[in-house]
């Protein structure tokens, strides 16, 4: 298994460089398969849809059809894909943050009653505003 930085996953998403989204395609779509799948950590993921939010403005639906993307390629790993998912589902419906959509996931799946948290914007079910 080989792990997967997030420039690969950008330029794979986004075919915005002829030279590296070519490569990146290669890589993902015939160098990896199911049998040897490439590891995608929670850390690219996050920085995935950072870097989507923040470098090509991409809304919620647009990270959240990405996030689905990454999930759905059987020659991916993605890290607490379970996880992932509610944080995608969570988006989709507009209740926050990716960030914080996979926050509260990652904490109800550590056994979390709740999350804390200072933003009162939030409509994540799992965070408690204090």
């Amino acid at each position: 298994m080989k792990g997967l930085d997030t420039s690969i996953l950008i330029r794979y998403l986004t075919q915005d460089d002829p030279i590296q989204s070519l490569r990146a395609n290669l890589i993902v779509d015939r160098n990896l398969s199911s049998q040897t799948p490439g590891f995608v950590s929670l850390v690219t993921i996050a920085e995935v849809a950072w870097v989507l939010r923040s470098r090509y403005k991409a809304t919620g639906q647009e990270i959240a059809t990405a996030m689905e993307r990454i999930l759905s390629c059987d020659s991916l790993e993605v890290q607490n894909e379970q996880q992932v998912y509610e944080a995608m589902l969570a988006l989709k419906a507009g209740e926050g943050t990716f960030a914080d959509a996979l926050i509260c996931a990652l904490g109800t799946w550590a056994g979390c009653s709740s999350t804390l948290t200072f933003d009162s914007s939030s409509r994540l079910p799992h965070f408690e505003v204090v």
